[in-house]
């Protein structure tokens, strides 16, 4: 089924949530997680703060029997995702809806960006108090 798994995180407790998702589908197909952290800045920034990322992913996914590689990239979150995905022949990218908002409830711009531009399959999951990972 899925060999290569990627999904992206940022810090925060909405992230963790999808990268849980990512990280139990993984561990059922046996796959590889590439857990993808996107930063803007200066090159020093993004060693600081993709580091603190890292070891956060590292620690909530301590315990799990999942083969995790972890990435720190510059540059905007929906771009590195897909070109990574793109460069590394995934098979899912795995985003969270970040609260569907507005009247339409339309997607955030990241999983939004994703769903439409990805090369393989999309799973987006839901990553508000109530999903499972909360």
């Amino acid at each position: 089924m899925y060999q290569t798994i990627v999904v992206g995180a940022d810090g925060s407790e909405r992230a963790s949530r999808a990268v849980g998702w990512a990280a139990d589908l993984a561990v059922s197909c046996g796959a590889t997680l590439h857990v993808i952290h996107a930063i803007q800045g200066t090159r020093e920034e993004v060693v600081r703060a993709g580091r603190a990322v890292v070891d956060q992913v590292t620690t909530d996914l301590e315990g799990r029997e999942v083969q995790l590689r972890t990435h720190v990239i510059q540059g905007h979150a929906a771009d590195a995702l897909l070109d990574f995905a793109y460069d590394a022949d995934a098979d899912l990218i795995v985003v969270g809806n970040r609260g569907m908002t507005g009247k339409g409830r339309f997607l955030g711009s990241v999983p939004n960006a994703i769903a439409h531009t990805a090369r393989c399959a999309v799973m987006i999951v839901p990553t508000d108090e109530l999903s499972p990972e909360a």
